[in-house]
Formats: structure tokens, sequence, C-alpha cells
């Protein structure tokens, strides 16, 4: 009987860099998005087509679109990314951090998309009610319009963790995949298939796979609820 011998280090930081970028991406860009959906959701102004749909591009464009342009606008000779290098003494590119921002990205539309529904779905005359009781807009957000749309609150973050952890295109473009420090889930599947190691390209993949799962029963079981 053939024993399959695991490199149990090395099958443990893909999974342990991916939850990390997944979890700290999907906090950022849910923040981001619900920020960004609330803004312009109650406003009319000129142009807010053409904004709404440059911010659901990254939906459509290829995620190598995506980094390649991540790499334009962010790489060291860039003015942004020479900005960052002096301040943090260290270029972004090929980081982890490069990995969550490329999470971000792809996972904005989705998240963008969720709180504008979710907003649009909430009666306008409870919050006008609380402006006429003397709230600020703040209060106002913060009392009325976060909870009534805290379904979709919690299913945008979700939709953001599962995008983030299965990124693939924009982060080996704008990451790279350097075992230990910026190889995700997806990269190292690829690597394993491309390199003929079948069983840890299963491991890794079953993992995903029961990760994605419970994060999406958890979301059928947060709308069943209300």
């Amino acid at each position: 009987m053939i024993q399959m011998q695991i490199p149990w280090q090395e099958f443990w930081q893909p999974i342990r860099l991916s939850l990390q970028v997944a979890l700290l991406s999907s906090v950022l860009v849910t923040i981001f998005g619900t920020a960004i959906a609330r803004w312009v959701s109650a406003r009319q102004f000129r142009g807010k087509t053409l904004l709404e749909t440059v911010l659901m591009l990254p939906l459509v464009l290829p995620p190598t679109v995506v980094g390649f342009l991540l790499l334009v606008l962010l790489g060291r000779r860039s003015g942004a990314g020479q900005a960052i290098e002096w301040l943090f003494s260290s270029p972004i590119v090929f980081t982890w951090w490069a990995a969550v921002i490329a999470s971000i990205v792809v996972s904005f539309p989705l998240v963008y998309q969720t709180m504008k529904s979710g907003f649009a779905s909430i009666d306008r005359e409870l919050e006008d009610a609380g402006r006429s009781s003397g709230a600020s807009e703040w209060q106002v957000f913060r009392y009325i319009t976060l909870p009534l749309s805290s379904q979709s609150l919690i299913t945008a973050y979700i939709l953001g963790f599962a995008r983030g952890l299965g990124e693939f295109g924009a982060t080996i473009m704008f990451a790279g995949n350097i075992p230990g420090k910026t190889q995700t889930l997806p990269t190292a599947i690829y690597v394993a298939v491309d390199t003929g190691h079948t069983e840890l390209a299963w491991l890794w993949t079953i993992t995903i796979i029961l990760i994605s799962f419970v994060m999406l029963l958890i979301t059928q079981r947060n709308n069943k609820k209300w």
C-alpha cells in the first residue's frame, strides 16, 4: 500500500495566508463599499452613471487585467508606488499587502452592489422621520439605515470574503507567488497541478471548497431569518 507523504508545513502556509488576506480585505472592502454605496445612493449628480460603471468594472474585467493595472498604478515606477516605498521603506509589489489590495479591488463590485441594493430597500420615510426629530446624518445612518440594512451588510461581507479567498489572476500579477510570503490557496493549487503534486492540489481544493461552502451556508441561513 502506497502512503501519501504530505509536507504539512507547506500545506498550511497558503491556507493561513489566504485566511489572513481574505479576513483583512473583506473587512476593508466592506467598509469602503458600504461608505461609497451610501454616498452614491443618497445623491443625484451629473456623471453618476459613469462613476458607477467605473466602480463595477472589476466585476467584468479579466483579473489579470486588474492585476496589470495595479502594477501600473502602484508599481515601483509609478508615483504612488514610489511614495509608498518612501513611506514604508519597502515596495508594496510582491508582498502580502499587494494580495490584500488585489482582493479588495476584485471584490469591491460585489460588496458595493449588495449594499446599494440594501440601502435602496429602506423606507426613506423612516430616515426622514429621524432627521425631522433632530438626528444628524451620521445618527440617521448609525441608528436607522445601518440596522435596517444589516442583512445586506452580512451578505456583502461574506461575498467579499469568499471572493477574496478565491482571487487568483490579479493576485499572481500584483503579489506574485512566493511560498510562505504571497502564495495563497488558488496560486498554490495552480503550482501543485503544474508540478504534478496532485495530492496537495486535492487537499487545498477540498479546503477552499469547505470554507466557501460554510460561508455561503451562513449567507443562506441569514437570508432565511429575514
